[in-house]
């Protein structure tokens, strides 16, 4: 099964950040995952936006909840999928990926749900 580096980060750090930095800090993740792909390992990737919405279907009817959620002291940020089902690669890469200086870099595998 492929792994993927979820990139868990602190709400408000963007903001906190600035712009300037933001791209400085976005470049190095472009640069990363450049690395990755240039090891054949990148299946995807993507950065998240912070606005998010939640859904729940239950009774026959559906609730949506707009965020940000108050409850939230992190969110997810991005990801990089891997072609690779070495969980040892991928942490050798999560250790690796710059994110990790800034916030937490969480390794799953994909796959089907019942597993």
């Amino acid at each position: 099964m492929p792994q993927m580096l979820l990139i868990v980060e602190p709400i408000g750090q963007r903001a906190e950040r600035g712009r300037a930095d933001g791209e400085a800090v976005y470049q190095r993740m472009l640069d990363f995952a450049a690395e990755l792909q240039a090891e054949g390992l990148l299946l995807g990737v993507n950065s998240l936006g912070s606005a998010a919405k939640r859904l729940a279907k239950r009774d026959g009817g559906a609730q949506v909840w707009d965020g940000p959620f108050a409850e939230a002291k992190e969110m997810v940020g991005g990801y990089f999928l891997l072609d690779t089902e070495d969980e040892g690669v991928a942490m050798a890469w999560a250790e690796r990926c710059p994110a990790a200086e800034w916030a937490t870099v969480e390794i799953r595998g994909v796959g089907p749900c019942y597993m």
